[in-house]
C-alpha cells in the first residue's frame, strides 16, 4: 500500500508539472527568451530566488523530470558562480539521493526476487568498488543521471557513499555547464556545449577514479615493500609453504607450466587430509559400515550376524591405509616431478625471501597453504583432561567406554556414529539447536533421529561449563545444569588457521577477524606476490576447495602480469559421511531464509518412494532441490542418502553448466539405482508446474475422440 501511494504521488507530481507547463519553461528557447527577466528577478529578490531555485532543482531531479541541464545553464547566466555552484552541488545530489531512495523502496525487492544471483554478483563488486563505479558514471555525461539514480537504488551501495560519490562525480559537469551559462547568448542549442573536446575531457576524467585507485594501491604496496630489497635473480618462481592439498596442487600446477617450485613442509606431506582427516576418518567409516549392517540383519532376512573384532586391529588398518595413500603425496614423488621438497619450519623474511633452518631461499612468488588446526575452546578445567582432537584421535589404542564429543558438526557426527557402532556409549554436546547447523533443518533432524536410534545421546542447546575432573563435565542445557561422566573427550568445535611462527606479522600481512589470512578475489594478500589458499584463508574449509583455490594461486602468481582470474565460488559442494550421508551444493533453504530471500521453490522426493531404496531397506533420506520461483533453474540441492556424495554430482554438473531440472528429467538414469531419485525429484517439479489449462482441454479433446 505504501508503494502504491508513493507511485500515485509521484505520478500526480509529474502530471501537475506537465499541466503547469514546466516542460516548456525548462527549455533552452524559453531560457534565452526570458533571460533578462530572470536576471532582474534574481537581483531584486536574491534570497527568495535562490531558495525557489534550490527547491525546483531538487524537485526536478527527484522525479527525474527533464530540465536539470537548463536549470544549471540558468544559474550560470543569472547567479554568482560560487553561489550557483554550491546550490547546484547540493540540490542535484539531494534530488538524486531522493530518486535513489525511491527506486530502492519501490523496485529493489522485486528485482532481487527476479535476479537474485545476478544482483549478488553486482553487490559483491559494489561492496568494495561501488564508489569508483559511481564516480566514473557521474563523470561521463553520456549516461543519463536519472537512470544512474534508479539503477544504483537497486544495488546495496550505502546512502552515504552514494551521496558523496554523486556530489564529487557531478561536480566537473556542473562547472562546465555553469561556464556555458555565462556565455549563453553565443549558444544556439544545448548540444553545442558538449563539443568533441569537452566529451573527450569528460571521458578522460572518468578514468581518474581508477587511476587514483591504481596509484593508491601502488603507493600502499610500495610503502609496504620499500624496506625489503628485491633480489636481482631468484632461486624459484614459486615457493609453497605447506604440503597439504592446497600446497601440493599449487606446486603441481606451477611445475606443470615449467616454473621452478619448492614446497616447504615442517611435518608430514599430505597435510591434515591424509594424516588426520579425510583418509583415516573414511577408513574408520568403511569398517563401521559393516558393523552397522550387522545391526540391521533381521531387516535383510538374516537371523543374526556376529562380528568379532579388536579395536586395535581397526586402528592399525586405518594407519595402513594412510601409509598406502601416502606415496601419492610423498616428497619422493614430488621430487621426481622436479619439485624441490624442503623439510623444516619456514619463516618469511620478505616478500622475496623464505628462510628454512637458517638457509635463505629467494622466490618471485609465495603461496601460504599451511591449513588449519582444531580450535580448542576456553572451557574451565579442560587442562585436567587428556582431551582428544581430530589430530590425536587416531593414536587411540583402547576403545573408550563412555565417549564424550563436544561439537555436533560434520566431524562430531561422523565420529559419534562410528564409535557408537564400535561399542562406545557416545554423547554429543552441541551448542546450537541442531546438529550439522549449516545444513537444512530436515537433513540435520533426520541425522539426529538416526544417531539417537542407534544409541547416541544428543544434547542440543547445550554448553560445556566446567570439567570437574578428568572424567566429569558440568553441562548447561536450556538453563539447567547436569554432570556427565566420560572416559575420553573429543573436542570438535571448529578449526583455526595456522598462521603463527612464519613472520606474517612482521610483513604486516592482513588477517580477518576469524584469524584467517585476508585475500582478495585473486587470492592475493596485501603483498601482491604473496598468495594464500586452503583452510588458512577460507572461506570454505574443504579439501576439494583447497585444490580448487590452488589453481587460482598458481595461475595468478605466474601469469598475473598478463591476466588474472577471480576465484569462482558459484557452485560449492560438500558432504558429511554419516550413514546416510548428507551432501549439499549451492544454496540450501536455511541459507535463503537467513538472506530473507523468499523467491524460491522447494521440491522434495523421499527415498521411501524409490524402488532401490525399498529393496535395500535404506528408505531414510530424501532429495531436496531449491529452484528459482517459476523456473527450473537450480539454486541448490541437499541429498540425504547412502550414496549422497555421489548422487550430488549430477546437481553439481547441472549448476556448473547452467542446466535445469528439465534437463535432468530428460536424461536416462539406470534402473534400479539410488541415482534415479534425482530424476524423480525433477519429475515432481515438472508435475507441480504442469500446464493445468492445457491438460484440461486435452482431457476434453480425448473425451470427444472416445465418443
Amino acid at each position: 500500500m505504501k508503494k502504491i501511494i508513493l507511485i500515485l504521488f509521484l505520478l500526480l507530481l509529474c502530471i501537475l508539472a506537465y499541466q503547469m507547463g514546466l516542460k516548456d519553461i525548462l527549455s533552452f528557447d524559453y531560457l534565452k527568451m526570458h533571460l533578462s527577466e530572470l536576471q532582474t528577478q534574481f537581483h531584486s529578490r536574491p534570497i527568495v530566488s535562490c531558495l525557489s531555485y534550490f527547491a525546483l532543482y531538487v524537485f526536478v531531479t527527484t522525479i527525474s523530470f527533464p530540465g536539470a541541464t537548463i536549470l544549471t545553464l540558468l544559474a550560470g547566466a543569472v547567479m554568482d558562480f560560487k553561489i550557483s555552484l554550491i546550490l547546484i552541488s547540493f540540490a542535484s545530489t539531494i534530488g538524486a539521493t531522493l530518486a535513489f531512495l525511491g527506486a530502492r523502496f519501490l523496485f529493489r525487492d522485486i528485482v532481487e526476487k527476479k535476479f537474485t544471483r545476478e544482483l549478488e554478483i553486482v553487490n559483491s563488486k559494489f561492496k568494495n568498488e561501488g564508489v569508483y563505479y559511481l564516480i566514473t558514471l557521474r563523470l561521463l555525461p553520456i549516461f543519463p543521471f536519472f537512470l544512474i539514480n534508479i539503477l544504483m537504488g537497486l544495488t546495496k551501495i550505502e546512502i552515504k557513499k552514494f551521496f558523496f560519490a554523486s556530489q564529487i562525480g557531478m561536480f566537473p559537469a556542473t562547472i562546465v555547464f555553469l561556464y556555458a551559462g555565462k556565455s549563453i547568448s553565443g549558444i544556439s542549442k544545448v548540444s553545442e556545449i558538449l563539443s568533441p573536446k569537452v566529451i573527450i575531457a569528460f571521458f578522460l576524467l572518468g578514468f581518474i577514479p581508477y587511476i587514483s585507485k591504481y596509484l593508491l594501491k601502488k603507493y600502499t604496496v610500495l610503502k609496504l615493500t620499500s624496506k625489503f630489497k628485491k633480489p636481482n635473480s631468484f632461486d624459484y618462481n614459486m615457493i609453497v609453504i605447506g604440503g597439504g592439498s592446497a600446497g601440493l596442487v599449487t606446486a603441481f600446477i606451477s611445475n606443470t607450466v615449467k616454473a621452478k617450485v619448492a614446497i616447504i613442509e615442517k611435518d608430514k606431506m599430505g597435510g591434515e587430509c591424509l594424516n588426520t582427516g579425510c583418509i583415516p576418518s573414511k577408513a574408520l567409516i568403511k569398517t563401521t559400515k559393516i558393523l552397522g549392517l550387522s545391526h540391521s540383519a533381521q531387516e535383510l532376512g538374516l537371523k543374526n550376524i556376529v562380528i568379532d573384532f579388536n579395536f586395535s586391529d581397526v586402528m592399525n588398518r586405518i594407519r595402513r591405509k594412510i601409509s598406502e595413500v601416502a606415496p601419492h603425496d610423498s616428497s619422493e614423488r614430488y621430487n621426481h616431478l622436479g619439485i624441490h621438497c624442503i623439510k623444516g619450519i619456514a619463516t618469511i623474511l620478505s616478500p622475496y625471501e623464505v628462510s628454512v633452518d637458517g638457509k635463505i631461499h629467494t622466490t618471485q612468488n609465495i603461496t601460504i597453504a599451511t591449513g588449519a588446526s582444531p580450535l580448542i575452546p576456553a572451557i574451565k578445567g579442560l587442562d585436567l583432561t587428556n582431551y582428544l582432537t581430530s589430530n590425536t584421535l587416531w593414536n587411540l589404542e583402547i576403545l573408550p567406554k563412555n565417549f564424550l564429543i563436544i561439537g555436533g558438526g560434520p566431524i562430531g557426527c561422523e565420529i559419534a556414529q562410528a564409535f557408537n557402532r564400535l561399542g562406545s556409549f557416545v554423547t554429543i554436546i552441541e551448542g546450537s539447536s541442531q546438529l550439522l547447523n549449516k545444513e537444512d533443518i530436515e537433513a540435520s533432524q533426520l541425522i539426529g533421529q538416526i544417531l539417537k536410534k542407534e544409541g547416541v545421546e544428543v544434547h542440543l542447546n547445550s554448553k560445556a561449563i566446567e570439567f570437574k575432573s578428568d572424567h566429569e563435565l558440568i553441562v548447561e542445557t536450556d538453563g539447567e545444569l547436569q554432570t556427565l561422566s566420560f572416559d575420553q573427550v573429543l573436542i570438535s568445535v571448529g578449526r583455526m588457521a595456522n598462521t603463527q611462527g612464519m613472520g606474517l606479522e612482521d610483513l604486516k600481512i592482513k588477517f580477518r577477524p576469524n584469524g584467517t589470512i585476508e585475500t582478495n578475489e585473486y587470492l592475493e594478500t596485501n603483498h601482491p606476490n604473496i598468495f594464500a589458499c586452503g583452510d588458512v584463508t577460507g572461506p570454505y574449509q574443504l579439501t576439494h576447495m583447497a585444490a580448487h583455490q590452488a589453481w587460482y594461486c598458481s595461475v595468478n602468481a605466474l601469469f598475473g602480469f598478463a591476466k588474472k582470474f577471480k576465484v569462482d565460488y558459484s557452485v560449492v559442494p560438500w558432504a558429511t559421511y554419516t550413514e546416510p550421508e548428507v551432501a549439499t551444493v549451492g544454496l540450501n533453504e536455511r541459507a535463503l531464509i537467513e538472506k530473507k530471500n523468499h523467491d524460491y521453490e522447494v521440491t522434495i522426493f523421499s527415498l521411501a518412494e524409490l524402488d532401490r531404496s525399498i529393496v535395500d531397506s535404506e528408505t531414510s533420506g530424501f532429495v531436496k532441490v531449491i529452484t528459482k520461483k517459476g523456473s527450473d533453474e537450480i539454486l541448490g540441492a541437499t541429498i540425504v542418502a547412502p550414496e549422497a556424495s555421489l548422487m550430488i554430482l549430477e546437481f553439481i554438473s547441472a549448476m556448473k553448466f547452467k542446466k535445469g531440472l528439465k534437463d535432468i528429467l530428460s536424461t536416462i538414469h539406470i534402473y534400479p539405482t539410488t541415482g534415479e531419485a534425482n530424476k524423480y525429484a525433477a519429475g515432481l517439479w515438472r508435475k507441480n508446474h504442469s500446464p493445468k489449462k492445457t491438460l484440461y482441454w486435452l482431457e476434453k479433446l480425448f473425451i470427444w475422440k472416445r465418443n
